[in-house]
């Protein structure tokens, strides 16, 4: 019993990292109709953000070294700059582009971004120490919970309710939700696309610079592709939950976190390495049952 609330703990927190990527990923698709796999780059930046350019291995902290509230605040302006830098200067501009123009973009301004990181700062990984207290654990019931789990499991629940009462309450919210069902229906009843899309972006940076922090302060260490495997799983648990659904991508999310613990814990040790290929087979087996994902979006399949 004990294991069994412990690895639940595990999957919850493991959910929260992916289901909080996937609301950042899914948030754009729903306003643009683009899948930005720079958006794991911004996390990685995210990280950088924390120390000052050097070539050992062990990099000077600088605004890790600062208290909590300074340093969060910090890397959240820091990562949603790049954010809107990364909307105005390189999607603005090709947004009546095909698709697939927007996709290889974002592909490239993903290559930018970590060939940018390696020059400044190298390509050596870089040890990082944020918040060590966290990495306790708190017992319970014969359980020992890291702090660290119980912060990201909070974190994310209270950030989806505030970004559920942005999108309900807010009149911006309102228009992001308008502007995801009929963009250029929002826009003829006066929705102003520029500042929709840059408020997504904004969000979607402020998200990335949370998940970066507790990613961070969980691995203690950063090196310039740190943002590639989030960023896939993300993208996975966004078309596994519905693209287009911000629900969707968070339920994804959790699936693709539980998943992952389950069968780290159930597979011979023997086949543990080999985990990833169990997941995107059940992935695979969710989607060949649901091909939509697992909340159909009316206006995807409708342009379908």
């Amino acid at each position: 019993m004990t294991g069994l609330v412990q690895n639940a703990i595990d999957a919850l927190a493991l959910g929260s990292l992916y289901a909080l990527t996937a609301l950042g990923i899914g948030l754009i698709f729903g306003v643009m109709r683009l899948i930005n796999f720079a958006h794991g780059d911004l996390i990685m930046i995210g990280g950088y953000a924390l120390i000052v350019p050097s070539s050992a291995a062990a990099a000077v902290a600088f605004i890790g070294a600062w208290p909590a509230p300074a340093m969060v605040a910090a890397i959240v302006f820091i990562v949603m700059l790049f954010a809107l830098a990364c909307e105005r200067l390189a999607f603005r501009p090709l947004r009546r582009a095909n698709p697939s123009v927007l996709l290889i973009t974002s592909f490239a301004l993903s290559f930018f971004l970590e060939h940018l990181v390696v020059m400044i700062y190298g390509g050596r990984v870089k040890a990082v120490s944020i918040w060590p207290e966290l990495l306790e654990a708190l017992p319970i019931s014969g359980v020992r919970i890291p702090y660290l789990q119980i912060v990201t499991i909070g974190v994310t629940i209270g950030l989806l309710v505030l970004l559920v009462l942005f999108l309900k309450r807010t009149p911006m919210g309102i228009q992001m939700r308008a502007a995801s069902e009929d963009f250029s229906t929002a826009r003829l009843l006066g929705v102003r696309g520029n500042r929709v899309i840059a408020v997504a972006f904004a969000i979607s940076g402020l998200l990335a610079a949370v998940v970066s922090l507790l990613y961070v302060s969980q691995v203690g260490a950063l090196t310039y592709s740190m943002g590639i495997p989030l960023v896939l799983f993300a993208f996975v648990a966004t078309v596994v939950g519905g693209m287009g659904s911000l629900t969707g991508a968070v339920l994804g999310g959790f699936v693709v976190g539980i998943a992952s613990v389950t069968l780290q814990v159930a597979l011979p040790v023997a086949m543990r390495p080999d985990r990833d290929v169990f997941v995107y087979g059940l992935i695979l087996l969710i989607l060949l049952m649901r091909p939509s994902g697992l909340v159909k979006v009316k206006s995807i399949e409708e342009k379908v």
